[in-house]
């Protein structure tokens, strides 16, 4: 945990609206929450917009979304404003450009000329050198006349920011600790695009600085860029934010996570219907760890427990297993009305189930589902019993005349059973009575292989490999619908 001072903690989440909300960047959104809030500070929603190519509609009221899930309300952002505002860059754009001016006032930015097939051409030939491509600083070379003259033309433009030569910037991470950069190896970036759009470089330094952000939380590939935003927080005479670079989240393979190997949007999880609490909970562990035993948190346990100096440099792996665990055990300690609540999005819109009986279908999945939507595809022949093979209800060597006699008898004994009685208690407990002390269906002496009886009698009521017991799917259907459907499965034999 950051030492608390009389400083305000504020901390920024500023995603881009280019597409959906990755899994990844809701992991950097959620530690960045955790370090505010534990210190009674602010969290903060920016939106990176300038990058107008990749702008996609819908986005935003993604991002909107996928932070309400998780449970991640901000304090200030673009849909409920506040003292800092507007919280868009796109409509900042007057601001980048009179700090812009300033760096060119100051002699720490420069114009830029060239166009692209220039840069390209720069770019080949330092390649081909073995060099790290880079601004070679041509533009430096240009007189006070050239430039005046070039402006007047209406020449395109850029403005770039002037790299000192010689300088070791010095970095200290609380995740990573201290690391040095030697500015030779920078480029002069741009800071002002032609269109006049800032790049990310001069919009994130100013929108933290006029933000009041105290700390800085991004994924590690942001890192080599840390020492040119320090350079402009010293060129504006500005005291730099404490910075925090995460882990990445990776694949399996230990590959950066895209798209082509498996669900990276925020959205994906929530359709296919995992809780918030469990996602939370393991995103959590996704580059931090308490240095103990437990793996259940709530947010409160978060916000207790968390610290940056327990967040691993090394990238996390995201793995399906390890989350369908997680999201088990929060679906198994959910209270029946709302376990009910959450899944009917996933059930068919018209039953003849009661509450009580939907409680308990649902209840009898729970333990053997990862999701809600699994859940919902599980129980779904409860409500219509799906087409199945009649090879399905064979168990081990018994032939069809044996397996129908089998049903026969299953047929038999639930008729008799009254409605008042016809509860799985008493269903199991009248099959297996009679299981025991019935002839073998198969090889002619007392059954010891249950399986003769309840294997086809199961697949009978739910038409599936794998099921709930017979007794708890018996006593939801009902002795009617449940002898329907073994009077079914008899005429498949037949």
């Amino acid at each position: 945990m950051v030492k608390k001072t009389k400083q305000i903690i504020r901390t920024r989440f500023a995603p881009s609206p280019t597409g959906f909300l990755h899994i990844g960047s809701l992991r950097t959104a959620l530690y960045t929450y955790l370090l505010a809030k534990q210190n009674n500070g602010q969290f903060v929603l920016r939106l990176e917009d300038t990058d107008t190519k990749r702008y996609v509609e819908g986005a935003e009221q993604a991002l909107f979304k996928g932070l309400k899930w998780a449970g991640l309300q901000h304090d200030e952002g673009p849909d409920i404003g506040g003292p800092y505002k507007p919280y868009k860059q796109s409509e900042r754009l007057d601001i980048y450009k009179k700090y812009a001016q300033e760096l060119l006032d100051k002699d720490k930015a420069y114009y830029c000329f060239c166009d692209e097939p220039t840069l390209e051409a720069m770019r080949q030939e330092q390649t081909a050198k073995k060099q790290a491509p880079k601004y070679d600083g041509r533009c430096l070379k240009l007189s006070k006349d050239e430039v005046a003259q070039k402006l007047a033309k209406q020449e395109p433009h850029t403005i770039r920011m002037k790299i000192p030569a010689g300088r070791v910037i010095e970095i200290n991470d609380l995740v990573r600790g201290n690391i040095s950069y030697n500015s030779n190896e920078l480029d002069d970036q741009i800071l002002l695009k032609a269109d006049g759009y800032p790049t990310y470089h001069l919009a994130v330094v100013a929108d933290d600085h006029e933000m009041a952000i105290t700390h800085v939380t991004r994924t590690e590939e942001w890192l080599p860029s840390t020492p040119k935003h320090i350079l402009l927080y010293e060129y504006f005479g500005w005291d730099a934010p404490q910075w925090a670079h995460l882990p990445l989240l990776l694949n399996e393979d230990r590959t950066k996570m895209s798209k082509r190997k498996g669900d990276v949007a925020v959205d994906d999880y929530i359709k296919k219907g995992y809780l918030s609490e469990a996602m939370v909970n393991y995103l959590a562990f996704l580059g931090w760890n308490p240095g103990t035993e437990k793996e259940i948190y709530s947010m409160d346990g978060l916000l207790r427990d968390f610290s940056l100096a327990k967040v691993h440099k090394a990238g996390a792996v995201f793995n399906l297993e390890k989350l369908n665990w997680y999201n088990a055990q929060y679906l198994k300690q959910l209270p029946d009305e709302k376990l009910l609540a959450a899944c009917q999005p996933y059930l068919p819109t018209t039953h003849n189930f009661n509450q009580e009986q939907l409680i308990k279908i649902l209840n009898l999945e729970k333990e053997r589902s990862a999701n809600l939507s699994a859940i919902g595809e599980n129980v779904k022949f409860f409500f219509e019993l799906p087409t199945y093979d009649k090879a399905l209800l064979k168990w081990k060597e018994m032939t069809d005349e044996k397996i129908k006699e089998s049903l026969a008898v299953s047929k038999k004994l639930l008729a008799e059973i009254s409605d008042e009685n016809f509860t799985a208690e008493n269903i199991k407990s009248i099959l297996m009575s009679e299981a025991e002390k019935m002839p073998s269906l198969s090889r002619g002496k007392a059954l010891r292989d249950r399986g003769e009886l309840l294997w086809p009698l199961r697949v009978a009521l739910s038409g599936q490999k794998n099921s709930p017991p017979p007794f708890e799917i018996a006593e939801i259907l009902g002795k009617e619908e449940s002898v329907k459907r073994i009077v079914a499965a008899i005429e498949k034999l037949s």
